[in-house]
């Protein structure tokens, strides 16, 4: 389940640039019919912003986080600028120029794993991050009725699937598709195959 909720969410991201390129191509609709929108929304309800911590000289960031969206600095007097990324390799050509080199009201930050490198270093704090995280794990609670499990929705530990209704066809053949593998059951493979590309079909 959780192996089938994740391989769905990531396709989020593919299946939105693709409707960029309809979009820019004007081979897709609005209103109702705009399905980037749609995906804009599944993605913006695993968003989040939090404030960073500064720890060794470097920011840490959330644990479930999956892609950064933005960096916000926000100085002494409430004034709030954007952090620029920039690739490791050209920190230090940055760093060494006088001219280019970040300042506090053009900060730059390099990021190395789950770790954000700030720059000025005077930055410390007033460092927030917009970002999307993964889907929490779905866990299935139950309580044993005479030896047997029941599902126990009022557990304090149960988590649902984190993706919208209209994903649900998709991921039961995920689920089943992952069953049928680990079984080794061919006809559900095959199956869940089938029901996966009529969905990709669907789309287009």
């Amino acid at each position: 389940a959780k192996q089938a909720q994740l391989d769905i969410f990531e396709n989020y991201f593919y299946r939105y640039n693709y409707q960029i390129l309809k979009e820019n191509a004007r081979e897709s609709g609005t209103g109702y019919a705009d399905i980037k929108k749609q995906y804009e929304e599944v993605i913006d309800s695993l968003s989040k912003i939090v404030s960073l911590t500064k720890t060794s000289g470097t920011f840490d960031l959330p644990a479930d986080y999956y892609t950064i969206v933005r960096v916000i600095h926000t100085n002494n007097v409430g004034k709030m600028v954007e952090v620029e990324k920039v690739p490791i390799a050209r920190a230090q050509q940055l760093l060494m120029s006088n001219l280019t080199q970040p300042i506090e009201l053009f900060p730059a930050y390099v990021q190395l794993e789950d770790k954000l490198t700030v720059y000025p270093d005077t930055i410390s704090t007033g460092v927030s991050c917009y970002y999307v995280r993964y889907p929490k794990d779905p866990k299935w609670t139950y309580t044993l009725v005479s030896g047997e499990p029941l599902f126990n929705q009022g557990a304090i530990d149960y988590q649902d699937f984190e993706l919208p209704l209209t994903d649900e066809p998709t991921l039961v053949a995920k689920i089943l598709q992952f069953a049928g593998m680990s079984i080794r059951e061919t006809e559900a493979i095959s199956f869940a195959n089938q029901q996966e590309q009529t969905e990709i079909v669907i789309e287009k």
